[in-house]
């Protein structure tokens, strides 16, 4: 039996995104179905914990809305040492004293609210010329990456330990917190890197909802997947709802635009039959007066 959904998964420190993918590959065969398709919607570090969003089954093809969401994380940073990676794991490249107040921290924090330009961490998942920048780093290449704009929305000190704080940031999607920790580091002198970072949320899914494995494999053996698993419209949740009669129904799961009017709250809705069944992905076109398929979730008869 096929299943599909969005799981809301508590990732331990040391694994990959794409192990707990495998792992959770793992647990949703161990039912006795096919293979599943299963996918992550935005990436974690292996330092990392908190919230990965999995979609399975027809969510995976949601996943890119998923990634719109706010992130929200909390982060400790240590002055003083700079690091390859950014981060914990990787090897020191510099070290330099910490003459830094609490209060100086704060003004520096409010300095970074806003659009800002980020150069993204050579160990990264972006791909130069085809190839993850990660592989070229672990060869002793580096290359020029352009800076991109994101957008940091709250940004505050949660905790003061000299030469150690803990922050707390909301930001848009694409912003590396490790490269946060570096420009931090380097505004106030002395180079900084992050020795841990959990994601609090990702749009409106949140650690508190979230499970853990262990969890997973638990409601899974009880028959209680459907439980832990949240429906793959969920992606969609805060768009709006545009109910088809039989007719339209038809036209729409066959790729055929649908009359209709544009909505206050945007120009792409979830389309649904009149029996709840989720459709499709329909964004208005505003030349032809009609909604127009995007992505389809029913097969024709």
């Amino acid at each position: 039996m096929s299943v599909s959904g969005i799981l809301n998964v508590n990732k331990p420190s040391g694994m990959t995104s794409h192990d707990v993918v495998a792992q959770v590959r793992r647990i949703l065969r161990s039912r006795g179905s096919a293979k599943p398709r299963v996918g992550h919607a935005g990436t974690l570090d292996p330092l990392a914990t908190g919230v990965l969003l999995i979609c399975v089954g027809q969510a995976t093809r949601l996943a890119e809305y998923l990634m719109d969401g706010i992130r929200v994380y909390h982060a400790w940073l240590r002055l003083g040492i700079t690091t390859d990676t950014y981060d914990a794991e990787g090897k020191v490249v510099s070290e330099a004293p910490v003459q830094v107040t609490k209060e100086e921290v704060s003004r520096l924090l409010a300095c970074f609210l806003g659009p800002i330009d980020q150069v993204p961490p050579m160990y990264s998942a972006l791909k130069h010329g085809g190839t993850p920048l990660y592989k070229l780093a672990r060869r002793g290449i580096e290359v020029k990456r352009e800076p991109r704009r994101v957008e940091i929305h709250e940004l505050r000190l949660e905790d003061w330990v000299p030469p150690q704080f803990a922050i707390r940031v909301a930001c848009s999607p694409g912003t590396y917190i490790r490269a946060l920790a570096r420009d931090l580091g380097e505004a106030l002198g002395c180079g900084g890197h992050v020795t841990a970072l959990t994601r609090l949320a990702c749009g409106s899914f949140t650690l508190e909802e979230a499970i853990t494995l262990e969890e997973l494999a638990e409601a899974v053996a009880q028959g209680r997947l459907e439980e832990v698993m949240h429906p793959p419209d969920a992606a969609v949740a805060g768009w709006p709802r545009l109910i088809l009669d039989e007719d339209a129904t038809w036209r729409i799961i066959h790729g055929q635009p649908v009359a209709g009017a544009a909505m206050a709250q945007g120009d792409r809705a979830r389309v649904y039959s009149h029996k709840g069944k989720l459709l499709a992905i329909a964004e208005w076109n505003r030349a032809s007066g009609c909604w127009q398929p995007r992505k389809v979730f029913v097969s024709p008869d």
